[in-house]
Protein backbone atom coordinates (compact mmCIF):
# COMPACT_ATOMS: atom_id res chain seq x y z
CA UNK A 1 0.00 0.00 0.00
CA UNK A 2 1.48 3.43 -0.92
CA UNK A 3 2.63 5.77 1.81
CA UNK A 4 -0.12 8.06 3.00
CA UNK A 5 0.66 11.57 4.06
CA UNK A 6 -1.85 12.84 6.56
CA UNK A 7 -2.78 16.50 6.43
CA UNK A 8 -2.43 18.61 9.52
CA UNK A 9 -5.42 18.06 11.76
CA UNK A 10 -7.69 20.99 12.39
CA UNK A 11 -7.20 22.91 15.58
CA UNK A 12 -10.66 22.00 16.83
CA UNK A 13 -12.76 18.88 16.71
CA UNK A 14 -14.76 18.38 13.51
CA UNK A 15 -18.32 19.66 13.69
CA UNK A 16 -21.01 17.13 14.47
CA UNK A 17 -23.81 16.85 11.96
CA UNK A 18 -26.90 18.89 12.82
CA UNK A 19 -30.51 18.05 12.09
CA UNK A 20 -30.64 20.87 9.53
CA UNK A 21 -27.59 19.51 7.72
CA UNK A 22 -29.05 16.00 7.68
CA UNK A 23 -32.31 17.37 6.27
CA UNK A 24 -30.50 19.37 3.58
CA UNK A 25 -28.31 16.41 2.61
CA UNK A 26 -31.33 14.10 2.41
CA UNK A 27 -33.42 16.49 0.31
CA UNK A 28 -30.50 17.44 -1.94
CA UNK A 29 -29.49 13.87 -2.65
CA UNK A 30 -33.13 13.10 -3.42
CA UNK A 31 -33.30 15.86 -6.03
CA UNK A 32 -29.92 14.92 -7.51
CA UNK A 33 -30.51 11.18 -7.75
CA UNK A 34 -33.95 11.76 -9.27
CA UNK A 35 -32.17 13.01 -12.40
CA UNK A 36 -31.01 9.47 -13.11
CA UNK A 37 -34.52 7.97 -12.96
CA UNK A 38 -36.81 10.45 -14.68
CA UNK A 39 -36.47 8.51 -17.92
CA UNK A 40 -37.96 5.24 -16.69
CA UNK A 41 -41.71 6.08 -16.86
CA UNK A 42 -40.96 8.04 -20.04
CA UNK A 43 -39.22 5.19 -21.88
CA UNK A 44 -42.21 4.41 -24.11
CA UNK A 45 -42.67 8.11 -24.99
CA UNK A 46 -38.97 8.65 -25.69
CA UNK A 47 -38.81 5.44 -27.74
CA UNK A 48 -41.68 6.66 -29.91
CA UNK A 49 -40.08 10.11 -30.31
CA UNK A 50 -36.84 8.61 -31.64
CA UNK A 51 -38.27 5.47 -33.29
CA UNK A 52 -36.50 3.03 -30.94
CA UNK A 53 -37.33 -0.54 -29.93
CA UNK A 54 -37.67 -1.65 -26.29
CA UNK A 55 -34.16 -3.15 -26.34
CA UNK A 56 -32.63 -0.01 -27.87
CA UNK A 57 -34.27 2.41 -25.44
CA UNK A 58 -33.22 0.02 -22.67
CA UNK A 59 -29.64 0.42 -23.90
CA UNK A 60 -29.95 4.23 -23.70
CA UNK A 61 -31.27 3.95 -20.14
CA UNK A 62 -28.42 1.55 -19.34
CA UNK A 63 -25.88 4.20 -20.38
CA UNK A 64 -27.01 6.36 -17.48
CA UNK A 65 -26.17 3.54 -15.05
CA UNK A 66 -22.86 2.84 -16.82
CA UNK A 67 -21.99 6.54 -16.59
CA UNK A 68 -22.83 6.54 -12.90
CA UNK A 69 -20.59 3.54 -12.30
CA UNK A 70 -17.72 5.27 -14.15
CA UNK A 71 -18.38 8.48 -12.25
CA UNK A 72 -18.03 6.55 -8.99
CA UNK A 73 -14.64 5.30 -10.11
CA UNK A 74 -13.41 8.71 -11.24
CA UNK A 75 -14.88 11.12 -8.69
CA UNK A 76 -15.96 9.46 -5.43
CA UNK A 77 -12.41 8.57 -4.24
CA UNK A 78 -11.57 12.27 -4.46
CA UNK A 79 -13.82 12.81 -1.46
CA UNK A 80 -10.96 11.56 0.73
CA UNK A 81 -8.40 13.98 -0.73
CA UNK A 82 -10.35 17.02 -2.01
CA UNK A 83 -12.64 19.59 -0.43
CA UNK A 84 -16.03 17.89 -0.74
CA UNK A 85 -18.23 20.97 -1.05
CA UNK A 86 -16.36 22.28 -4.11
CA UNK A 87 -16.27 18.83 -5.71
CA UNK A 88 -20.04 18.44 -5.28
CA UNK A 89 -20.66 21.89 -6.81
CA UNK A 90 -18.60 21.13 -9.94
CA UNK A 91 -20.54 17.91 -10.51
CA UNK A 92 -23.88 19.64 -10.02
CA UNK A 93 -23.10 22.35 -12.58
CA UNK A 94 -22.11 19.63 -15.06
CA UNK A 95 -25.37 17.80 -14.29
CA UNK A 96 -27.31 20.99 -15.07
CA UNK A 97 -25.67 21.20 -18.51
CA UNK A 98 -26.38 17.51 -19.20
CA UNK A 99 -30.05 17.85 -18.25
CA UNK A 100 -30.37 20.81 -20.57
CA UNK A 101 -28.78 18.78 -23.38
CA UNK A 102 -31.31 15.96 -22.87
CA UNK A 103 -34.19 18.43 -22.98
CA UNK A 104 -32.88 19.76 -26.30
CA UNK A 105 -31.74 16.43 -27.86
CA UNK A 106 -32.92 15.85 -31.45
CA UNK A 107 -31.24 12.54 -32.26
CA UNK A 108 -30.43 9.30 -30.48
CA UNK A 109 -26.67 9.91 -30.33
CA UNK A 110 -26.97 13.26 -28.54
CA UNK A 111 -29.57 11.80 -26.18
CA UNK A 112 -27.38 8.80 -25.33
CA UNK A 113 -24.27 10.95 -24.79
CA UNK A 114 -26.11 13.39 -22.52
CA UNK A 115 -27.58 10.49 -20.50
CA UNK A 116 -24.10 9.01 -20.09
CA UNK A 117 -22.61 12.30 -18.83
CA UNK A 118 -25.60 12.86 -16.55
CA UNK A 119 -24.98 9.42 -15.07
CA UNK A 120 -21.36 10.34 -14.32
CA UNK A 121 -22.45 13.40 -12.37
CA UNK A 122 -24.65 11.20 -10.19
CA UNK A 123 -21.45 10.42 -8.28
CA UNK A 124 -22.08 13.62 -6.30
CA UNK A 125 -24.77 11.80 -4.29
CA UNK A 126 -22.17 9.32 -3.08
CA UNK A 127 -19.86 12.07 -1.96
CA UNK A 128 -22.70 13.34 0.24
CA UNK A 129 -23.20 9.98 2.00
CA UNK A 130 -19.66 9.41 3.34
CA UNK A 131 -19.58 13.12 4.21
CA UNK A 132 -22.63 12.57 6.43
CA UNK A 133 -21.06 9.41 7.91
CA UNK A 134 -17.88 11.39 8.64
CA UNK A 135 -19.81 14.04 10.56
CA UNK A 136 -22.01 11.58 12.47
CA UNK A 137 -20.88 10.11 15.82
CA UNK A 138 -20.42 6.30 15.69
CA UNK A 139 -23.46 5.59 17.84
CA UNK A 140 -25.71 7.54 15.40
CA UNK A 141 -24.04 6.61 12.12
CA UNK A 142 -26.65 4.04 11.08
CA UNK A 143 -29.49 6.49 11.74
CA UNK A 144 -27.79 9.35 9.89
CA UNK A 145 -26.91 7.17 6.89
CA UNK A 146 -30.48 5.82 6.96
CA UNK A 147 -31.93 9.33 7.01
CA UNK A 148 -29.79 10.53 4.09
CA UNK A 149 -30.56 7.34 2.20
CA UNK A 150 -34.29 7.88 2.77
CA UNK A 151 -33.85 11.09 0.76
CA UNK A 152 -32.06 9.15 -1.97
CA UNK A 153 -34.76 6.48 -2.09
CA UNK A 154 -37.55 9.06 -2.11
CA UNK A 155 -35.77 10.81 -4.99
CA UNK A 156 -35.47 7.55 -6.92
CA UNK A 157 -39.10 6.61 -6.41
CA UNK A 158 -40.81 10.02 -6.59
CA UNK A 159 -38.79 10.86 -9.70
CA UNK A 160 -41.02 8.43 -11.52
CA UNK A 161 -44.20 10.03 -10.20
CA UNK A 162 -42.96 13.50 -11.11
CA UNK A 163 -41.72 12.60 -14.59
CA UNK A 164 -44.76 10.45 -15.39
CA UNK A 165 -47.18 13.25 -14.44
CA UNK A 166 -45.24 16.13 -16.00
CA UNK A 167 -44.44 14.07 -19.09
CA UNK A 168 -48.11 13.19 -19.60
CA UNK A 169 -49.18 16.85 -19.49
CA UNK A 170 -46.19 18.88 -20.71
CA UNK A 171 -44.10 16.32 -22.61
CA UNK A 172 -40.95 14.47 -21.63
CA UNK A 173 -38.61 17.35 -22.56
CA UNK A 174 -40.23 19.61 -19.96
CA UNK A 175 -39.24 17.11 -17.26
CA UNK A 176 -35.56 17.68 -17.96
CA UNK A 177 -35.88 21.44 -18.25
CA UNK A 178 -37.42 21.62 -14.76
CA UNK A 179 -34.78 19.20 -13.44
CA UNK A 180 -31.99 21.43 -14.76
CA UNK A 181 -33.36 24.41 -12.81
CA UNK A 182 -33.68 22.37 -9.60
CA UNK A 183 -30.15 20.99 -9.88
CA UNK A 184 -28.65 24.43 -10.42
CA UNK A 185 -30.49 25.66 -7.31
CA UNK A 186 -28.95 22.87 -5.22
CA UNK A 187 -25.49 23.77 -6.56
CA UNK A 188 -25.93 27.29 -5.22
CA UNK A 189 -27.33 26.23 -1.83
CA UNK A 190 -24.49 23.76 -1.23
CA UNK A 191 -22.12 26.70 -0.85
CA UNK A 192 -24.14 28.07 2.07
CA UNK A 193 -25.58 25.03 3.83
CA UNK A 194 -22.76 22.45 3.84
CA UNK A 195 -19.70 22.81 6.10
CA UNK A 196 -16.23 23.18 4.66
CA UNK A 197 -14.45 19.81 4.74
CA UNK A 198 -10.69 19.80 5.13
CA UNK A 199 -9.15 16.73 3.44
CA UNK A 200 -7.35 14.35 5.79
CA UNK A 201 -5.18 12.64 3.15
CA UNK A 202 -2.68 13.75 0.53
CA UNK A 203 -2.47 11.15 -2.21
CA UNK A 204 -1.91 11.23 -5.94
CA UNK A 205 -4.89 9.93 -7.92
CA UNK A 206 -3.01 6.78 -8.96
CA UNK A 207 -2.03 6.11 -5.36
CA UNK A 208 -5.64 6.66 -4.37
CA UNK A 209 -6.80 3.95 -6.77
CA UNK A 210 -4.02 1.60 -5.65
CA UNK A 211 -5.00 2.10 -2.03
CA UNK A 212 -8.60 1.32 -2.98
CA UNK A 213 -7.48 -1.98 -4.51
CA UNK A 214 -5.67 -2.75 -1.26
CA UNK A 215 -8.85 -2.06 0.69
CA UNK A 216 -10.75 -4.49 -1.53
CA UNK A 217 -8.13 -7.20 -0.90
CA UNK A 218 -8.07 -6.51 2.84
CA UNK A 219 -11.78 -6.54 3.68
CA UNK A 220 -13.97 -9.52 2.71
CA UNK A 221 -16.96 -7.62 4.13
CA UNK A 222 -16.45 -4.94 1.49
CA UNK A 223 -16.44 -7.50 -1.31
CA UNK A 224 -19.54 -9.21 0.05
CA UNK A 225 -21.51 -5.99 0.51
CA UNK A 226 -20.60 -4.85 -3.02
CA UNK A 227 -21.84 -8.16 -4.44
CA UNK A 228 -25.11 -8.13 -2.51
CA UNK A 229 -25.72 -4.49 -3.39
CA UNK A 230 -25.18 -5.20 -7.10
CA UNK A 231 -27.60 -8.14 -7.01
CA UNK A 232 -30.31 -6.13 -5.25
CA UNK A 233 -30.00 -3.10 -7.51
CA UNK A 234 -30.03 -5.20 -10.68
CA UNK A 235 -33.48 -6.51 -9.73
CA UNK A 236 -34.60 -2.98 -8.83
CA UNK A 237 -33.64 -1.50 -12.22
CA UNK A 238 -34.96 -4.50 -14.17
CA UNK A 239 -38.38 -3.91 -12.63
CA UNK A 240 -38.55 -0.16 -13.17
CA UNK A 241 -37.21 -0.37 -16.73
CA UNK A 242 -39.92 -2.80 -17.83
CA UNK A 243 -42.86 -1.68 -15.66
CA UNK A 244 -44.10 0.94 -18.13
CA UNK A 245 -44.25 -1.65 -20.93
CA UNK A 246 -46.04 -4.13 -18.63
CA UNK A 247 -48.64 -1.52 -17.67
CA UNK A 248 -49.33 -0.62 -21.31
CA UNK A 249 -50.55 -4.19 -21.92
CA UNK A 250 -53.75 -5.94 -20.84
CA UNK A 251 -55.23 -6.03 -18.27
CA UNK A 252 -53.97 -2.54 -17.31
CA UNK A 253 -53.74 -0.36 -20.45
CA UNK A 254 -52.03 2.39 -18.41
CA UNK A 255 -49.73 5.14 -19.66
CA UNK A 256 -46.62 6.89 -18.34
CA UNK A 257 -48.53 8.83 -15.67
CA UNK A 258 -49.88 5.65 -14.07
CA UNK A 259 -46.43 4.05 -14.23
CA UNK A 260 -45.03 7.07 -12.44
CA UNK A 261 -47.67 6.82 -9.74
CA UNK A 262 -46.25 3.44 -8.77
CA UNK A 263 -43.33 5.44 -7.42
CA UNK A 264 -45.67 6.56 -4.64
CA UNK A 265 -46.22 2.93 -3.69
CA UNK A 266 -42.50 2.31 -3.41
CA UNK A 267 -41.98 5.61 -1.60
CA UNK A 268 -43.99 4.24 1.32
CA UNK A 269 -41.00 2.05 2.13
CA UNK A 270 -38.60 5.01 2.20
CA UNK A 271 -40.09 6.26 5.47
CA UNK A 272 -38.66 3.13 7.11
CA UNK A 273 -35.04 3.97 6.24
CA UNK A 274 -34.18 5.52 9.64
CA UNK A 275 -35.82 2.49 11.30
CA UNK A 276 -33.66 0.21 9.19
CA UNK A 277 -30.64 2.21 10.35
CA UNK A 278 -31.61 1.74 14.00
CA UNK A 279 -32.19 -1.98 13.46
CA UNK A 280 -28.76 -2.23 11.82
CA UNK A 281 -27.14 -0.39 14.75
CA UNK A 282 -28.70 -2.87 17.20
CA UNK A 283 -28.62 -6.21 15.38
CA UNK A 284 -25.74 -5.78 12.98
CA UNK A 285 -25.86 -5.19 9.22
CA UNK A 286 -25.51 -8.80 8.12
CA UNK A 287 -28.88 -9.76 9.61
CA UNK A 288 -30.51 -6.85 7.74
CA UNK A 289 -28.79 -7.87 4.48
CA UNK A 290 -30.17 -11.41 4.72
CA UNK A 291 -33.67 -10.09 5.40
CA UNK A 292 -33.42 -7.75 2.40
CA UNK A 293 -32.49 -10.59 0.03
CA UNK A 294 -35.44 -12.66 1.21
CA UNK A 295 -37.78 -9.67 0.85
CA UNK A 296 -36.82 -9.10 -2.80
CA UNK A 297 -37.08 -12.83 -3.54
CA UNK A 298 -40.60 -12.85 -2.07
CA UNK A 299 -41.48 -9.72 -4.07
CA UNK A 300 -40.80 -11.42 -7.40
CA UNK A 301 -42.64 -14.57 -6.38
CA UNK A 302 -45.68 -12.38 -5.65
CA UNK A 303 -45.34 -10.30 -8.83
CA UNK A 304 -44.95 -13.37 -11.05
CA UNK A 305 -47.92 -15.15 -9.51
CA UNK A 306 -50.24 -12.18 -8.94
CA UNK A 307 -48.77 -9.28 -10.96
CA UNK A 308 -51.74 -9.09 -13.31
CA UNK A 309 -53.88 -8.10 -10.31
CA UNK A 310 -53.34 -4.54 -9.08
CA UNK A 311 -53.14 -5.55 -5.41
CA UNK A 312 -50.55 -8.24 -6.15
CA UNK A 313 -48.40 -5.76 -8.07
CA UNK A 314 -48.62 -3.20 -5.26
CA UNK A 315 -47.61 -5.76 -2.62
CA UNK A 316 -44.71 -6.85 -4.80
CA UNK A 317 -43.48 -3.27 -5.26
CA UNK A 318 -43.60 -2.65 -1.51
CA UNK A 319 -41.65 -5.82 -0.72
CA UNK A 320 -39.06 -5.09 -3.41
CA UNK A 321 -38.45 -1.45 -2.55
CA UNK A 322 -38.29 -2.10 1.19
CA UNK A 323 -35.87 -4.96 0.60
CA UNK A 324 -33.56 -2.95 -1.65
CA UNK A 325 -33.64 -0.01 0.77
CA UNK A 326 -32.85 -2.21 3.79
CA UNK A 327 -30.00 -3.94 1.99
CA UNK A 328 -28.42 -0.69 0.83
CA UNK A 329 -28.55 0.96 4.25
CA UNK A 330 -27.11 -2.16 5.89
CA UNK A 331 -24.38 -2.55 3.29
CA UNK A 332 -23.26 1.06 3.60
CA UNK A 333 -23.35 1.04 7.40
CA UNK A 334 -21.23 -2.11 7.29
CA UNK A 335 -18.53 -0.75 5.00
CA UNK A 336 -18.32 2.67 6.70
CA UNK A 337 -17.24 0.92 9.89
CA UNK A 338 -14.27 -0.81 8.26
CA UNK A 339 -11.77 2.07 7.95
CA UNK A 340 -13.04 5.57 8.83
CA UNK A 341 -10.23 7.41 6.98
CA UNK A 342 -11.13 5.66 3.72
CA UNK A 343 -14.91 6.01 3.62
CA UNK A 344 -15.01 7.69 0.20
CA UNK A 345 -12.84 4.96 -1.34
CA UNK A 346 -14.84 2.20 0.34
CA UNK A 347 -18.03 3.82 -0.91
CA UNK A 348 -16.55 4.21 -4.39
CA UNK A 349 -15.90 0.48 -4.78
CA UNK A 350 -19.28 -0.41 -3.36
CA UNK A 351 -21.17 2.03 -5.58
CA UNK A 352 -19.23 1.11 -8.75
CA UNK A 353 -20.39 -2.47 -8.20
CA UNK A 354 -23.88 -1.28 -7.21
CA UNK A 355 -24.45 0.70 -10.39
CA UNK A 356 -22.73 -1.91 -12.56
CA UNK A 357 -25.37 -4.29 -11.23
CA UNK A 358 -28.02 -1.67 -12.00
CA UNK A 359 -26.76 -1.26 -15.56
CA UNK A 360 -26.81 -5.02 -16.08
CA UNK A 361 -30.32 -5.21 -14.63
CA UNK A 362 -31.55 -2.42 -16.92
CA UNK A 363 -30.27 -4.08 -20.08
CA UNK A 364 -30.95 -7.72 -19.14
CA UNK A 365 -34.39 -6.82 -17.81
CA UNK A 366 -35.27 -5.25 -21.17
CA UNK A 367 -33.84 -8.30 -22.95
CA UNK A 368 -35.83 -10.67 -20.70
CA UNK A 369 -38.94 -8.64 -21.54
CA UNK A 370 -38.21 -9.07 -25.24
CA UNK A 371 -37.91 -12.85 -24.81
CA UNK A 372 -40.74 -13.69 -22.41
CA UNK A 373 -42.34 -10.39 -21.37
CA UNK A 374 -43.30 -10.11 -17.67
CA UNK A 375 -42.65 -13.78 -16.73
CA UNK A 376 -39.18 -13.43 -18.25
CA UNK A 377 -38.39 -10.37 -16.11
CA UNK A 378 -39.60 -12.11 -12.95
CA UNK A 379 -37.67 -15.30 -13.76
CA UNK A 380 -34.49 -13.30 -14.34
CA UNK A 381 -34.77 -11.50 -11.00
CA UNK A 382 -35.65 -14.68 -9.09
CA UNK A 383 -32.52 -16.28 -10.53
CA UNK A 384 -30.40 -13.31 -9.41
CA UNK A 385 -31.81 -13.46 -5.88
CA UNK A 386 -31.25 -17.21 -5.64
CA UNK A 387 -27.59 -16.74 -6.54
CA UNK A 388 -27.27 -13.95 -3.95
CA UNK A 389 -28.84 -16.11 -1.23
CA UNK A 390 -26.51 -19.02 -2.02
CA UNK A 391 -23.50 -16.69 -1.64
CA UNK A 392 -24.98 -15.31 1.59
CA UNK A 393 -25.37 -18.83 3.00
CA UNK A 394 -21.83 -19.85 1.97
CA UNK A 395 -20.26 -16.80 3.63
CA UNK A 396 -22.40 -16.99 6.74
CA UNK A 397 -20.03 -19.37 8.54
CA UNK A 398 -17.28 -16.78 8.58
CA UNK A 399 -19.50 -13.76 9.31
CA UNK A 400 -18.46 -13.64 12.96
CA UNK A 401 -14.86 -13.02 11.89
CA UNK A 402 -15.77 -10.08 9.66
CA UNK A 403 -15.99 -6.49 10.84
CA UNK A 404 -19.62 -5.44 11.01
Amino acid sequence: MPDIVTAEPPSSAPPRISAVTVWFMASSTGIIVANLYYIQPLLADVARAFGLTVTKIGFVAMLTQVGTSLGMLLFVPLGDTKERRSLITILLVTATLSLTAIALAHNTVSLALACFVLGMTGASVHIFVPFAAHLAPPERRGRVVGSVFSGILLGILLARTFSGSVGAHLGWRAVYGIAAALTLSIAVLVQFLLPHSKPTLKLSYLSLLKSTAQLVRTYPALRESAFFGAMLFSCFTAFWTTLVFFLERPPYHYGSEAAGLFGLVGAAGAAAAPLVGRFTDKRGPRVAIGASLLSVLAAYVVMWAFGTALLGLIVGVLLMDMGVQAGHVANQTRIYGLEPEARSRLNMFYMVCYFAGGAAGTFLGAYAWRLKAWPGVCAFCLGVMCVALVVFAVTRSRAAALAN
